[in-house]
């Protein structure tokens, strides 16, 4: 699950990066009041967060899931 919000979080900031190396446009500032607005930090911080997170997973070992079909 954590994996999941993670992976959320992470795409919102990718999104979020190409639209300001595209048009200079920050849409999470946007949203939220500016740069320095304590939600748009705290956005940035729990993006921030989840690229930590997900450093874990190239280091993880895969889980093996077997179904019997029976």
């Amino acid at each position: 699950m954590l994996d999941r919000i993670a992976l959320i979080l992470l795409i919102i900031g990718g999104l979020n990066w190409g639209l300001i190396g595209l048009f200079r446009f920050d849409l999470v500032a946007f949203i939220f009041g500016g740069q320095g607005a304590l939600l748009a930090r705290l956005i940035y911080t729990l993006v921030a967060v989840s690229a930590v997170w997900c450093i874990s997973l190239l280091f993880r070992e895969r889980e093996v899931k077997l179904s019997t079909g029976m």
